[in-house]
């Protein structure tokens, strides 16, 4: 059933914020907000790191969709006071929020449920460096277990590089993780709805120049390569999209979301992590698996903005239960 204007309401978008992925939230919003008003939404901006949330309390909107990436956006904050407000909103919950933004504790619930995913250590100051190496091999991956984007990422290639990525991701996060480096193919997974209902979107293949999929790569440059259809063997690829539907299911996920996947050279795919947030500007990937699959970006946002919900109490927007 198609979304129309009027069942939205007043909505708002959220977008910017104050993590270090400002810049590209603002990209995200900033197109969201255009496609709800070129669908006739009554949308508006809001900027949580200029405006207070006294302000979005007397906005009297009737639901908020999330643009915000990283800290404060996409770990469980701002859902949190949304709840308390009463103003539903996309994405996924607190909880499934705040253990998905958070890398170690992502692997831990993998972990727990079978899941696939590289061998990892957390990092303090002071580790080991060698048993670090001992334990993951050469090269690894350095990482802030909190941030997105691959900021603050190294692929340390010698033991003499370790300790540089580590005070590197460091700057980001006190909560560091090494983790086990897959060489192999890079896919993703865009993700909708929630529990049993959730669905898998088209997979797609990235092929990055020299296979480094860094920031530049994902929001600059134009030499990353895309392909969806991911030109998989058919099983394959519901092989993987079956795995990224459990990895979103395990976390409790809702709404929408997309999932990181490597593929090793013996075939087997190896979860990365879940972002409950995506990017949806002009590079990213959600809105490219949505447009294979018919949906055109107009019509994602809509759909996105009609799955706002209250998890704390599972009132949907709409009135739904």
């Amino acid at each position: 059933m198609k979304v129309t204007a009027e069942s939205l309401g007043k909505v708002v978008v959220l977008f910017g914020g104050k993590s270090a992925e400002r810049e590209v939230s603002l990209k995200s919003g900033s197109m969201v907000l255009a496609a709800l008003k070129r669908q006739g939404v009554d949308a508006h901006a809001f900027d949580p790191a200029e405006q207070s949330l006294v302000e979005l309390a007397q906005g009297n909107f009737d639901r908020a969709v999330i643009s915000l990436h990283g800290r404060f956006g996409e770990d469980g904050t701002i859902q949190g006071a949304l709840e308390y407000l009463g103003i539903p909103y996309t994405g996924s919950g607190v909880m499934a929020s705040a253990v998905a933004m958070d890398k170690i504790m992502t692997k831990a619930v993998w972990s727990a449920e079978g899941l696939a995913t590289p061998d990892h250590v957390r990092l303090q100051p002071g580790f080991d460096e060698a048993a670090v190496i001992n334990r993951l091999g050469l090269p690894l991956i350095v990482k802030p277990a909190q941030e997105g984007s691959t900021l603050g990422l190294t692929k340390v290639k010698s033991a003499a590089d370790l300790k540089a990525a580590f005070e590197l991701a460091y700057r980001y996060d006190p909560n560091v993780l090494a983790e086990k480096f897959v060489k192999g193919q890079e896919l993703t997974v865009p993700l909708m709805g929630e529990g049993e209902q959730a669905i898998a979107l088209p997979v797609i293949r990235i092929q990055a120049p020299d296979g480094n999929y860094d920031y530049h790569n994902k929001y600059v440059g134009n030499d990353t390569q895309y392909f969806c259809p991911s030109g998989l063997d058919p099983a394959f690829e519901r092989e993987v999209q079956a795995l990224c539907l459990k990895a979103y299911r395990s976390l409790g996920c809702a709404g929408w979301g997309r999932a990181d996947v490597l593929v090793d050279e013996s075939g087997k795919p190896w979860l990365l992590e879940m972002n409950t947030s995506p990017g949806m500007t002009d590079h990213s990937l959600v809105p490219m698996s949505a447009r294979a699959s018919g949906i055109e970006y107009d019509d994602l946002v809509m759909r996105i903005a009609a799955s706002a919900a209250l998890k704390g109490n599972g009132q949907r927007a709409d009135g739904k239960v």
